[in-house]
């Protein structure tokens, strides 16, 4: 069973569109909004992925510095 936007069809009716056609409008308009919502869902995954990435590389700078540090004031 596809999915539709309720308050869409009621709109199209309401304007005059046929209901096969109001009908057909909604479920294309509710497939896209779903798509989107999966794209921001891995997004959302894509930024927690690079946050990291962020902090290992701060760490992995912070130990090289202190090393270097270390052997020119040792």
């Amino acid at each position: 069973m596809t999915t539709m936007i309720a308050e869409l069809y009621d709109a199209l009716v309401s304007a005059g569109a046929p209901e096969d056609k109001a009908r057909k409008a909604a479920e294309t308009v509710a497939a896209y909004e779903n798509r989107f919502a999966s794209i921001d869902v891995k997004l959302t995954k894509i930024d927690g992925d690079i946050n990291l990435l962020k902090w290992m590389l701060g760490l992995l700078l912070a130990g090289v510095a202190s090393l270097v540090i270390k052997a020119f004031v040792a």
